[in-house]
C-alpha cells in the first residue's frame, strides 16, 4: 500500500510539472473553462490547451463535461488548491530568503574597503 500511494504521488506531480499546467489550473480556480477559453487566456494554440489537458485529465486531475460542441473542464478535487497554495507560499518563503541573502552580500559590500 504504501509503494502505491508514492507510485501515485509521483505520477500525481509529473502531472503537474509543467508552467503551463499550473497556470490552466490556477485559472481553474474561478470556475469551468473550454479549450478556446484557455487558449485565449494564455495566448496558445488550442492544440497545446488541449494537450495539456489531456494530461491532467488521463491523471484525474480535472474532468470535463460536454455541453452541447463544448466541452468544459474543471478541477477533480478542490483540494489541489491548497497544494497550489502551499506551493506559492514555500516561493514566497524562498524570495524572502534569497532577498535576505541580497541585503547581506550589499552589506558586506558596502562595509568593506575598495580595492583597486
Amino acid at each position: 500500500m504504501r509503494q502505491q500511494l508514492s507510485n501515485f504521488k509521483a505520477d500525481f506531480f509529473k502531472a503537474l510539472a509543467h508552467p503551463l499546467r499550473i497556470s490552466i489550473l490556477d485559472a481553474l480556480r474561478t470556475g469551468e473553462l473550454t479549450v478556446n477559453g484557455i487558449s485565449r487566456q494564455f495566448s496558445i494554440e488550442p492544440a497545446n490547451a488541449s494537450q495539456q489537458l489531456a494530461v491532467l485529465r488521463n491523471k484525474g486531475i480535472v474532468v470535463a463535461r460536454k455541453e452541447g460542441s463544448s466541452v468544459y473542464y474543471s478541477v477533480s478535487d478542490p483540494s489541489l488548491f491548497k497544494l497550489l497554495d502551499a506551493a506559492r507560499e514555500i516561493f514566497n518563503n524562498h524570495l524572502i530568503g534569497v532577498r535576505g541573502m541580497l541585503e547581506e552580500i550589499r552589506l558586506e559590500q558596502t562595509q568593506s574597503p575598495k580595492r583597486r
